[in-house]
């Protein structure tokens, strides 16, 4: 399975350490910067609104917000098949997934297509901040034939309209991101898919919630220690695989992007793995956590950058509990 470009949008509005002191939570930069590592954030919501409310209400959040989970994924869609040279008439499948849809009905997807005007199957698969990765471990999956030649993938997470601002434990967190990937069975593209994983232990299902017409809530040091050790293995297998596929590769040619929930996370899977840090690729110090579209987007902002190598692995953790990879290599026929 091929990658041909991925997109990301961003909304303008920026929640900044010192806006949420600014608003009474009990914190400061310092204090922020040392826990998790981030310093802003973006954000669907009018900032006034946020400090009028604290975001009390997530049904106000919805009507405040100044995008919808359909708009942000097609500024992102326009920008993966604006670098790939492609069209909205050349896909075929719409796939979609995140932590907070829009509605329960109809599938974000299809929100997501019509917005953007196709007319093909779409459907939502979720599996929380672990979305992407398991959209392409179901898709590298399936009988080639049995799809079409492209797929738009498109994870809108513009969380923040669930996240109580009286909170401080979670608040300091969120930020709004969407990211989209366009794929092909069997046309090559920039990057091959050349692996996937995908586990779960739903044992943990009630440590990470966002309760319909509620806030998120978390287990934090618990889902911490769990996302460390589940990213961790995640991105070691994903690197057996890598150096098993062909002899002469080294640990060296293959480039860390983990689920950007926090800084201080990411750093000890980097520990654990001992990946160097002109191999380890992230965003989450200035996007925040995005949820599903935190990785995605970190490797769109590199799309054309030479230094993230030949082969990346992406090692997520998610709500469920669930965790997820997927191994990117790129391709020789790229092009043809």
């Amino acid at each position: 399975m091929f990658l041909h470009a991925l997109g990301h949008f961003h909304p303008e509005n920026l929640i900044t350490n010192a806006f949420l002191q600014d608003i009474g939570l009990e914190t400061d930069d310092a204090w922020i910067v040392e826990r998790v590592g981030i310093r802003t954030r973006h954000t669907v919501l009018p900032l006034d609104y946020l400090r009028e409310t604290r975001n009390r209400d997530v049904r106000g959040a919805l009507e405040a917000a100044l995008y919808s989970n359909a708009e942000t994924g097609r500024r992102a869609a326009l920008m993966a098949l604006q670098r790939a040279g492609r069209d909205v008439k050349d896909v075929g499948m719409v796939v979609a997934g995140g932590c907070s849809p829009d509605e329960c009905i109809p599938a974000e997807a299809c929100r997501i297509a019509e917005a953007l005007g196709i007319e093909a199957p779409s459907l939502d698969l979720n599996a929380a901040c672990s979305s992407f990765c398991a959209q392409l471990h179901f898709l590298a999956g399936m009988r080639p034939e049995r799809l079409p030649d492209f797929i738009l993938v498109v994870n809108p997470e513009n969380s923040t309209r669930v996240v109580d601002y009286a909170d401080r434990s979670s608040c300091v967190l969120w930020g709004d991101g969407t990211s989209a990937a366009l794929i092909s069975p069997r046309i090559p593209g920039p990057w091959r898919i050349t692996h996937t994983l995908l586990g779960g232990s739903p044992s943990g299902a009630d440590k990470v919630k966002v309760p319909r017409a509620g806030h998120f809530t978390q287990q934090g040091s618990a889902v911490q220690a769990f996302a460390i050790k589940r990213a961790s293995e995640t991105f070691l297998a994903l690197r057996a695989h890598y150096l098993a596929a062909s002899p002469g590769r080294t640990p060296d040619g293959l480039s860390l992007i983990g689920h950007q929930a926090n800084l201080r996370m990411l750093e000890a899977v980097q520990r654990r793995t001992e990946v160097p840090d002109a191999h380890h690729f992230y965003n989450v110090e200035h996007r925040g956590n995005c949820g599903a579209s935190g990785a995605p987007t970190v490797l769109s902002e590199n799309w054309d950058n030479p230094q993230v190598g030949d082969a990346v692995a992406l090692a997520v953790v998610g709500s469920g509990l669930t965790w997820a990879g997927a191994l990117l290599e790129r391709s020789a026929t790229a092009g043809a």
